[in-house]
């Protein structure tokens, strides 16, 4: 096959995925492998238009100052070359380079603040303070938005869901691991049907 012709029938599919109803992406035929703690970087356009937008350049990957982006592997199917950052791991800093980098809006500009990567939930049996073990403050601490994003009622951690730029850096830095991995406060994407302008 010619290169050619394999460039058409590669965008010919990626076109197709892009048309799929959004219930493909939660009912397993396009899985998304973005789930608790594993979160697209800043910007991302919508999970069900992302496969077909982003070029797979790894550009977000390198500028990166933190190591926090890693390119998804073979296993991830039509996923497979496009940036997942693992929160728990090494979480997302806002330095928002990766927006600026991107060249097909993929990860569209947008300020810190704005940012939506997901929301902090916290679980109450898991977390000491609100189970009563002992008095940790260490989500709201490290929480760039403390007193707006997380905020404290009579010590225990709460969600300010408006606020919450989904970075993963209270869960990065949660004491609290449970046997399946999760902390005892995780992030959870937020998934949106929305317009998006393609450049």
């Amino acid at each position: 096959m010619k290169r050619r012709d394999f460039l058409k029938k590669s965008g010919a599919a990626l076109c197709l995925i892009t048309a799929l109803p959004e219930t493909a992406f939660s009912k397993g035929l396009l899985k998304s492998p973005v789930t608790t703690n594993r979160l697209r970087p800043p910007g991302a356009v919508p999970e069900e238009i992302f496969a077909g937008k982003c070029i797979r350049c790894g550009r977000c990957v390198e500028v990166c100052p933190y190591r926090s982006i890693s390119l998804l592997d073979i296993r991830a199917g039509i996923f497979t070359g496009t940036p997942i950052i693992a929160a728990e791991a090494i979480p997302c800093y806002l330095c928002m380079k990766c927006v600026l980098i991107c060249p097909t809006g993929t990860l569209r500009k947008t300020s810190q603040e704005q940012t939506r990567m997901g929301m902090a939930v916290v679980n109450r049996h898991r977390c000491y303070t609100w189970e009563g073990s002992i008095i940790c403050r260490t989500c709201f601490d490290v929480c760039p938005y403390k007193g707006s994003a997380i905020i404290l009622d009579e010590l225990r951690p709460i969600i300010e869901g408006d606020h919450c730029v989904g970075c993963g850096i209270c869960t990065h830095a949660c004491p609290v691991t449970a046997e399946d991995g999760s902390k005892a406060i995780n992030i959870e994407p937020i998934y949106s049907r929305e317009t998006v302008q393609w450049k």
